[in-house]
């Protein structure tokens, strides 16, 4: 019988994998295959801290197949001239694979398929990370949607997504194995300069690692998610982000899982966790109709925006050097761990987009390059809400202050403190706006605003007028 290939992608688990299970019914021999392509997704090449987050996902991976008396063959390439050459060479008849729906992972299917076509060989694609077919959703007139809420309601009224399958219980191996790459030579890991280690103590990549956050989640979170997930001085949030766009876990696993533990207890945080787990199927529903979406404003008009060019803006920004403590706090944290809190998320691209009037697109890809759960989809639907010019986008209009955003979801200041500890001995009523801090109050704090700690690089006051007048220019030349 002749071998099968599955071909994984953003899919690295074993349990609730189409495209595993259908290979392992085949009953052939079936040869696990992860292909590292550097080529095909141009610009959107994964970043450090997603490379750092696949190295270590890759090997947990492998463990697991390993317990099956199986292996993980790693190849390195652009991914459909060296599947169609690992088919031909391992004489492999079919190709099992679930989808991915980036344009650029799109069009690659699209060049496997053909590929692979002409030698006879079967591509077999299944549903990739989303708890709904990308083509089976549309507004009444049949069109896609630009608006969460109607999204949000026809997925439910479709009915709640498959429920999951077990991992394989055993699965066929080769009679010989073909050449695997080392994954040690793939240089996924940091060198210099080294910022891993705050990611390696925050984080257990792989399908075990996700399965603990989410039991963690459940047994701990779920109930206050409502109020909590908007709390950064709270362990509030499911962190299952990374997880979930490595496919250690899938979308419709978190689904059930929370549903089965809330098992419909009114006031629990249950249909807040799973409208955000629909927004992420909105955010991709928008990508594979809007391919564009990570280059280029939804709301055509966004193009001619004033955009100030501000390099030194730009980089007090990504050194967590504002001034401004909770944006600050945000920047370091997603440098020390490659990850962030949601809400602050927000906070700190609305100072980027609109109190410093740079572009969208420079937040977007400095979260890319630094972020463990950087989703293109997610991403770019996240920074055009925030900048007003995305699909149900916030208006632009809405700006956010950063002392009273912090006073309002850091209220003791725990979060600045962990984050900025040069100003972890100012009081609570201070602490988000040290520079109207009386000296005494500075002094036994040990912060001296232009060494200690920066002095804050905008009068927010005046960036919000800026940022309106600007927004006032767009919509009057439309």
């Amino acid at each position: 019988m002749k071998p099968v290939i599955v071909w994984f992608r953003q899919d690295l688990r074993l349990s609730d994998q189409r495209a595993l299970a259908a290979a392992a019914a085949t009953g052939a021999p079936v040869i696990p295959l992860y292909i590292l392509d550097d080529v095909s997704p141009g610009a959107w090449a994964m970043g450090g801290a997603s490379r750092w987050w696949l190295g270590k996902s890759l090997a947990a991976l492998a463990q697991s197949l390993s317990a099956l008396g199986s292996r993980l063959i790693l190849r390195r390439g652009e991914a459909a001239a060296t599947l169609c050459g690992f088919a031909r060479e391992t004489g492999a008849d079919a190709v099992y694979t679930q989808a991915a729906y980036e344009p650029w992972a799109s069009a690659l299917e699209t060049r496997a398929h053909n590929a692979l076509g002409s030698h006879g060989i079967a591509l077999k694609r299944y549903p990739g990370a989303v708890l709904k077919r990308t083509d089976t959703l549309r507004t009444q007139a049949g069109e896609p949607f630009k608006v969460y809420t109607p999204f949000w309601r026809a997925l439910l009224a479709s009915g709640p997504p498959a429920l999951p399958e077990p991992a394989p219980g055993r699965l066929v191996a080769p009679k010989a194995w073909p050449r695997s790459e080392r994954l040690a030579s793939w240089g996924l890991q940091p060198h210099k300069p080294d910022w891993s280690g705050g990611m390696a103590a925050e984080w257990q990549p792989g399908e075990d690692g996700a399965k603990a956050r989410l039991e963690q989640f459940l047994e701990t979170r779920l109930s206050a998610y409502h109020d909590d997930r908007n709390r950064p001085d709270k362990p509030g949030t499911s962190r299952l982000s990374p997880h979930l766009h490595f496919g250690e876990i899938s979308p419709a696993q978190c689904w059930h899982a929370a549903v089965i533990r809330a098992g419909g207890t009114a006031g629990t945080g249950l249909e807040t966790f799973l409208k955000e787990l629909a927004w992420r199927d909105f955010a991709v529903h928008l990508l594979v109709h809007w391919p564009t979406l990570p280059e280029a404003p939804f709301k055509p008009a966004y193009a001619r925006f004033p955009w100030a060019d501000d390099a030194a803006g730009l980089t007090a920004w990504q050194r967590g050097r504002t001034g401004f403590p909770i944006v600050d706090a945000g920047m370091r944290e997603l440098w020390q761990t490659g990850y962030m809190h949601n809400r602050v998320r927000m906070i700190v691209a609305s100072f980027l987009v609109k109190d410093l009037l740079i572009p969208w697109q420079a937040g977007q890809a400095w979260f890319w390059d630094t972020l463990v759960d950087a989703d293109l989809a997610s991403n770019a639907a996240s920074w055009q809400w925030v900048a007003g010019c995305g699909a149900d986008a916030a208006p632009y209009f809405r700006i956010f202050n950063p002392v009273s955003q912090g006073m309002k979801f850091d209220p003791d200041g725990a979060y600045v403190r962990r984050f900025v500890p040069e100003l972890s001995l100012l009081p609570a009523d201070v602490i988000h706006a040290p520079w109207l801090a009386p000296r005494l109050v500075l002094d036994a704090a040990g912060v001296t605003l232009g060494e200690t700690y920066p002095c804050a690089i905008i009068d927010h006051g005046h960036a919000r007028t800026r940022a309106l007048a600007a927004l006032k220019a767009v919509t009057a030349a439309a």
